[in-house]
C-alpha cells in the first residue's frame, strides 16, 4: 500500500506508518534540520527511512499532482503552534496552520484513508468551532471555500451542505480522538488527539485501537504484587513512598488484563547516566549530559518509575523546566537526546540532526512512534480487506 506523509519533522509518525508496511510515494517538510536528520539518517543506510523519497518543501509550494498512481494513505501532523498550549493560540488566523494544506492533499490525491494528528489543545473549547471546520472539510474536501469567503461563512455552507444528507463527489466518513500515548505502551504520558478518515465508497467499518496498557495495572505491579521493584531490582529501601498511589492499589480488586504503563526506568536503565557516567556516556551516540536543569513550581521534571511527562519542544528553544528526569532522591538532569528518542520510541539506530536544543525541538514535535504505528496497523487492517478503487471524479 501506498502513503504520502506530510509535514515528517524527525518521522515520528513517517516512522510508525512504514513499520506498519506502507511504502511511501512522497515525504515532506520544510524544515531543514529535520529533512537533515532524516537524510543523515538514510546516508546510514538506516532502515525504513533509506528509501523514502523525501522533499524538502513548503508544502503550499507542492504539487500532488506529480504523485502518479493510486495513494492509500495521506498521514501528517500539520504544525502544531496554533492550538498548543506553549503557542500563542490563533488558530485559523495563524499562517503556521496547515490544514488547509493537508485538505488540499486529501483532495487533490482522493486516498482511501488518512490520518492527521496534532496536539490536544485542538479539542479545547476555545477552537471547537474550528475543530468541527476541519472535520467538515475532511468530509467534504472538494466543497471548497470562495475566494475571500470568510472561514465562518464557509462553515455555515458546509454545516448546510452536511445537513441536507444528499453528497456528490469525494465524501470520507470521520472519526477523531484523543489518545494517551502511555495507553499504548509508550513510555511517556503523551496525549495527541489523531483524525482518521476512510472514503465512503470504501464502506469500512472502524474505530480507534483498543488500550494495551493501563495505569492500574502498573499501580498493581508497584503496591499490590511488588512485581515491579522486583523486576528492575530495586530493593525496597531504595523505593519511593507515593501514599496516594498506593492508596489507589489497595482499592483494585484484581489486576487488570492489560500490560502495566511503561516507565522511564524501563525504557532508559540499560543507558549509563551521562551526569554520573560520562566516560560510559561518551560511547553512546547523542548520550550527552546537558547541564543547568532546575525546578521550579509546576515543572519539577519526570519520575524514574512513571511514564514520562509530554516531552516539549519549547518556543525558544527547551524550557527550563521541562524534558527532565527526576531521580527518586530528588534530584534532577535534563534527558539526553537519545533518552529522549527512547521515550518516543525511536529506534536506538536512529541519529538526530542539530544543536542539543534543535534536536529536541525535534522530538518534543514527534508522534511516539509506537502509537504512530499502532494507528497505522488497524487502518492498514481494514483496507487490506477492501479491494482498491478509484474514487469518484478521477
Amino acid at each position: 500500500m501506498r502513503s504520502v506523509e506530510l509535514f515528517v519533522g524527525a518521522g515520528g509518525l513517517g516512522l510508525g506508518v512504514s513499520q506498519a508496511g506502507f511504502q511511501p510515494a512522497a515525504v515532506m517538510d520544510w524544515d531543514k534540520w529535520a529533512c537533515d536528520t532524516i537524510r543523515e539518517n538514510q546516508k546510514l543506510g538506516i532502515d525504513l527511512v533509506s528509501e523514502w523519497p523525501l522533499h524538502e518543501v513548503d508544502v503550499r509550494e507542492f504539487n500532488f499532482e506529480d504523485i502518479t498512481g493510486d495513494v492509500d494513505l495521506v498521514t501528517g501532523g500539520p504544525p502544531c503552534q496554533p492550538f498548543s498550549l506553549g503557542g500563542r493560540h490563533k488558530a485559523h488566523l495563524d499562517s503556521r496552520d496547515m490544514f488547509p494544506q493537508a485538505i488540499r492533499a486529501v483532495r487533490n490525491l482522493k486516498p482511501r484513508a488518512f490520518v492527521f494528528e496534532n496536539v490536544k489543545g485542538l479539542t479545547r473549547t476555545t477552537f471547537a468551532n474550528y475543530l468541527e471546520y476541519i472535520r467538515l472539510q475532511l468530509r467534504h474536501p472538494e466543497m471548497v471555500e470562495k475566494k475571500d469567503e470568510p472561514w465562518l461563512d464557509h462553515l455555515a455552507r458546509l454545516e448546510d451542505y452536511e445537513t441536507r444528507g444528499r453528497y456528490r463527489g469525494l465524501e470520507y466518513r470521520v472519526a477523531l480522538r484523543v489518545l494517551n500515548s502511555a495507553n499504548y505502551g509508550v513510555p511517556q504520558k503523551r496525549e495527541r488527539v489523531f483524525i482518521v478518515g476512510f472514503r465512503s465508497d470504501t464502506a469500512i467499518e472502524w474505530h480507534f485501537p483498543e488500550a494495551s496498557h493501563s495505569q492500574e495495572a502498573l499501580l498493581w505491579d508497584k503496591w499490590r504484587s511488588g512485581e515491579y521493584w522486583d523486576v528492575q531490582r530495586v530493593r525496597k529501601k531504595d523505593r519511593p513512598v507515593d501514599e496516594k498511589q498506593m492508596q489507589r492499589a489497595s482499592r483494585l480488586e484484581a489486576r487488570p488484563s492489560q500490560a502495566a504503563w511503561q516507565t522511564v526506568r524501563e525504557a532508559i536503565s540499560d543507558l549509563p547516566d551521562p551526569e554520573k557516567e560520562p566516560r560510559k556516556s561518551a560511547g553512546i551516540r547523542d548520550h550527552k549530559f546537558q547541564a543547568g536543569a532546575r525546578t521550579y513550581p509546576g515543572h519539577t521534571g519526570s519520575p524514574l518509575d512513571e511514564p514520562a511527562k509530554t516531552l516539549k519542544a519549547g518556543v525558544h528553544g527547551v524550557p527550563g523546566g521541562e524534558n527532565m528526569l527526576r531521580r527518586p532522591d530528588g534530584s534532577v538532569r535534563y534527558f539526553t537526546v537519545r533518552e529522549s528518542a527512547r521515550l518516543q520510541t525511536f529506534p536506538d539506530d536512529m541519529i538526530f540532526h542539530g544543536s542539543w536544543s534543535e534536536t529536541m525541538r525535534q522530538l518534543g514535535n514527534a508522534v511516539p512512534v509506537k502509537l504512530g504505528r499502532v494507528v497505522a496497523e488497524s487502518v492498514r487492517d481494514k483496507l487490506a480487506v477492501i479491494k482498491p478503487r478509484r474514487a469518484k471524479g478521477t
